[in-house]
């Protein structure tokens, strides 16, 4: 059986790509960096193997619908109306002045002004990827400046979407070649420039109405339906058939971009409950073809651009690392906000990432960017991705509030008096340094996750008047820990310092509620350095996760399905009469939002408002 160079390319970029991207991760740079990397040590202008390169494209384009169905799927306009007042208006001009610096430069070497103008609209626009990245290591996400950051990528996110859309009829009319779309219709009747901005528009409207009233509709039901069947496989099936045939329907029926129609698959789904499922389900297949995307980027950059155009390169840089950087930090404080915050923007959108490549390699594609053009864009890229830890770094040291905001995790502590907490915060000059406040609380509970099993938990401790503090960063699972009442912590529990701003030093119990082992082991380990004798109860799904969370440091890990099967087991009992009552095992169901459970582990100091222990057989 002889292989094809289709296996070949996979298996040869997956694997460069993986070991490049764990040297990056060591090197605590973007993964993303490796895996372009990956694509230059497979592509035709390094020595070795070379990749088939049509076959690298045709990957890269399901990357780039998986890639933008992820972003539909995550697109929140609630967070972009929150911080719309200066999001909006700022991510136009920053795009604005960006686009003019980038022109200016393709003027400077010689492209026309349509050339100049894609070029700097591809240095416009930042990594999506990079900047939660950069976020989430500084516990920023929830703070003012993150809220920020995010609206202004999703405004960015929103104009590149439309470039692309554009991008081909604009190719075309520069161009004065008809490559197909809405060109050969308006070509047959002779409607000019208009003719074809007008027909596209029509096209772009038609697809929009038909997603809003029907797709809006039909997407979700049938989605619904899948979900009842229990098949988890033929729902994750079922979601990645959506993404991919509208995505193509959209191409095929509309003529607009691939990457359109699958923003517009994801984002109806996201108003579906099951939304976060599907972007579950879908995450492997999505990371996998994603890395395939920037294997396949990486593979049309000539690392020779570096020495025959040092000048050039060294512009675009400027152009991402000081152009954009200021533009964003006057636009920021224009609106009055901190220093602390503008600097955090400039250094979020000091790099370029998944939609310049995308723009690069249209553009590339319609004959209107030159291959030199592209070729400093993805250069552009890698090297500002590499930067822009260092960028963060100078601007944290920059920042005059940054010392004057240490203090402040002490003030949340006293709970008893809103009023007097808010006093000190009516100027937005002084948001919180970090989203990871440390807790005040002592002898309290702590639930790691807030999911089904976390949440049901969660809520039986709340109503038994328990202290609880609940670690989480899923935004479903927040939300719903907020509205139970629950002190929150936003982070990954197997980090050190959230488990340490969670108190489990002073904590009398600590449940680890999350279904992965992996991570439940980390966050055993982690509560077990920072409090040796803390009563720690997990959760499993087989006897290795049980002797595996046992190892890490666990107490009591209790198997789901053990339980399940020895609460029918009871019930089987009752019915025949072999055991009365009162020895019969509890309901697994109602036992999952019951302390009691556990009340017999050891506790270096027990809460006095917590019932009194079960025997340890309730365990």
């Amino acid at each position: 059986m002889h292989h094809g160079p289709l296996i070949a390319i996979v298996v040869a970029g997956l694997g460069l790509a993986f070991v490049f991207g764990a040297i990056a991760h060591k090197m605590r740079i973007s993964p993303l960096v490796g895996y372009l990397l990956a694509g230059v040590a497979v592509g035709p202008f390094t020595p070795g193997f070379v990749a088939d390169q049509n076959l690298a494209n045709e990957l890269a384009e399901i990357g780039v619908i998986l890639l933008m169905f992820g972003v539909g799927l995550h697109f929140s306009l609630k967070d972009l109306l929150s911080v719309k007042a200066i999001a909006v208006p700022g991510a136009v001009v920053q795009i604005g002045i960006a686009t003019l610096l980038g022109l200016g430069l393709g003027t400077l070497l010689g492209w026309n002004w349509f050339s100049g103008a894609v070029f700097g609209l591809a240095l416009s626009t930042a990594s999506t990827v990079v900047l939660l990245r950069s976020l989430q290591e500084r516990r920023l996400v929830q703070t003012e400046r993150g809220r920020i950051a995010v609206g202004w990528l999703i405004v960015e996110d929103i104009a590149m979407v439309l470039a692309l859309v554009l991008l081909p009829v604009l190719a075309e009319i520069i161009n004065g070649a008809p490559s197909g779309g809405s060109a050969p219709l308006a070509t047959r009747f002779d409607l000019g420039v208009w003719g074809v901005l007008g027909l596209t528009f029509a096209k772009l409207i038609g697809f929009l109405a038909f997603m809003l009233v029907i797709g809006r509709r039909v997407i979700p039901w049938v989605l619904h339906w899948v979900a009842h069947t229990g098949s988890r496989e033929l729902f994750r099936l079922a979601v990645l058939a959506v993404a991919l045939g509208v995505a193509y329907a959209a191409a095929s029926l509309f003529g607009v971009s691939f990457a359109l129609g699958a923003f517009f698959a994801g984002m109806i789904l996201s108003e579906s409950p099951l939304s976060q499922r599907a972007a579950e389900e879908t995450l492997p297949l999505r990371d996998a073809f994603a890395v395939l995307f920037f294997v396949s980027v990486g593979m049309l950059f000539d690392p020779g651009i570096i020495l025959r155009a040092p000048a050039p390169l060294l512009g675009t840089l400027a152009i991402i690392l000081i152009g954009k950087s200021v533009a964003a930090w006057m636009i920021v404080r224009a609106f009055g906000r901190s220093q602390a915050v503008a600097l955090t923007i400039s250094a979020s959108l000091a790099q370029i990432g998944e939609f310049s490549f995308i723009l690069a390699g249209l553009g590339t594609a319609l004959g209107v960017l030159p291959a030199q053009g592209r070729d400093l864009i993805l250069a552009g890229a890698i090297l500002s991705i590499l930067l822009n830890p260092v960028v963060f770094a100078l601007a944290e040291r920059l920042a005059p509030e940054a010392p004057a905001a240490k203090p402040k995790p002490v003030a949340p502590a006293d709970a008893g008096e809103p009023e007097k907490a808010a006093a000190p915060e009516p100027q937005p000059a002084a948001p919180p340094e970090r989203d990871i406040t440390p807790t005040g609380l002592d002898n309290h509970i702590v639930v790691v996750g807030y999911g089904r099993v976390g949440s049901l938990l969660g809520a039986g401790l709340l109503s038994q008047g328990a202290k609880l503090l609940v670690i989480e960063d899923n935004p479903d699972a927040v939300a719903t820990a907020k509205r139970d009442g629950a002190e929150l912590l936003v982070g990954n529990a197997a980090d050190p310092e959230v488990l340490s701003a969670a108190g489990v030093d002073r904590a009398v119990r600590l449940f680890v509620a999350i279904p992965g082992s992996f991570e439940a082991g980390q966050v055993c380990e982690q509560a077990r350095a920072e409090n040796p004798a803390l009563p720690i109860v997990a959760r499993a799904h087989s006897d290795a996760e049980v002797a595996h969370l046992t190892k890490c440091g666990a107490t009591l890990t209790i198997m789901g399905e053990a339980e399940i099967a020895r609460a029918m087991l009871s019930l089987c009992q009752n019915l025949r009469g072999t055991a009365a009552p009162a020895a019969v095992e509890p309901d697994v169901a109602s036992e999952a939002a019951k302390p009691e459970t556990v009340a017999a582990l050891p506790a270096q100091k027990p809460p006095a408002e917590e019932p009194p222990a079960n025997p340890p057989a309730a365990a």
